[in-house]
């Protein structure tokens, strides 16, 4: 894998955030969380610009769908791009009507964006099932993690897909989750960067000190190692082994970014004058999906270990 991006992903991405910048934001996120809602007009201008069809493009794919993912992230969008954009054109060959949510084997936990959802792809031990919803298919779940919840229960089976789909569909899931992390923690971190360099303690801005500084340093290495795990197993096809690295990689560097981010800014980030919250809220929900951290790690060694038992 190439670490630098060519000319044609580098312009994609390009136009995604002139496109964020208009239809996304913090503010906007915190006006969404307010009232569990959902950006829809921020799915549908994707959509019309062409990029939730990236994954399976002529000459795009995977990685600039992960691209997108991460970006999308990193503006505080509240859409559920991760299932429209990367997973769910990857396992199902039909496009389902969105929002699409992904539904864990555990029934009874609350998922991101499921009381929205009109579609849904849900694991289960023999396969997966892909959803139709109705609304009345649905409850919203209050939820502070800056993300709509809810719970599906009910809802149409469309189609399911056999065992080696469930397999697929949770390294997908790992891949996209790890890419939405990479972006909430490197929002996270900016967040803290332009704070730290105002806030000002004994004369010198707290940004100054050394101490500050080497942990920051840290933060970023964990922030730019997520991003670049969670694209290289995006550009290889989402190996088992590989999607499960970067979202266990991910996972454990959220749970850093979220207490040293929150520390440096004094615990203001929890408050609804801070943009921190819109993002370090989020790495709290997304750190636990799937199973979190310890589960992405049983994974990794299941996929490394398992055949030499």
């Amino acid at each position: 894998m190439d670490f630098e991006l060519a000319a044609d992903q580098q312009a994609i991405l390009e136009a995604v955030e002139q496109l964020l910048t208009r239809h996304a934001g913090p503010e906007r996120a915190i006006a969404l969380s307010a009232k569990a809602e959902y950006d829809s007009p921020l799915e549908d201008a994707l959509a019309e610009a062409g990029f939730l069809d990236l994954a399976r493009g002529d000459e795009t794919g995977p990685l600039e769908a992960a691209l997108l993912v991460e970006a999308v992230a990193r503006a505080g969008g509240v859409i559920g791009v991760g299932a429209a954009a990367l997973v769910a054109p990857l396992l199902v060959d039909e496009e389902l009507p969105r929002p699409v949510a992904l539904l864990p084997t555990q029934r009874e936990l609350p998922v991101r964006y499921a009381a929205h959802a009109r579609s849904a792809l849900r694991l289960e031990a023999d396969g997966v099932a892909v959803l139709s919803l109705e609304p009345g298919d649905t409850e919203a779940v209050a939820s502070n993690f800056g993300f709509p919840m809810g719970r599906v229960q009910g809802g149409r089976e469309r189609t399911r897909l056999g065992p080696e789909a469930a397999e697929r569909l949770r390294a997908w899931w790992q891949v996209a989750l790890a890419a939405e992390l990479a972006g909430c923690m490197r929002a996270a971190l900016d967040t803290t960067l332009d704070y730290v360099k105002k806030r000002r303690q004994f004369g010198r801005a707290i940004g100054s000190f050394q101490g500050v500084q080497h942990r920051l340093a840290q933060l970023h290495v964990a922030v730019e190692g997520s991003r670049w795990l969670a694209l290289e197993a995006a550009h290889a096809g989402a190996p088992v082994e590989g999607a499960a690295v970067a979202a266990a990689h991910a996972a454990q560097a959220a749970r850093r970014v979220f207490d040293e981010t929150h520390q440096f800014s004094g615990a203001m980030g929890f408050t609804r004058e801070h943009d921190l919250h819109v993002w370090s809220m989020r790495l709290q929900a997304l750190r636990l999906e799937l199973g979190g951290a310890p589960a992405h790690g049983r994974a990794v060694a299941s996929a490394r270990w398992a055949g030499d038992a």
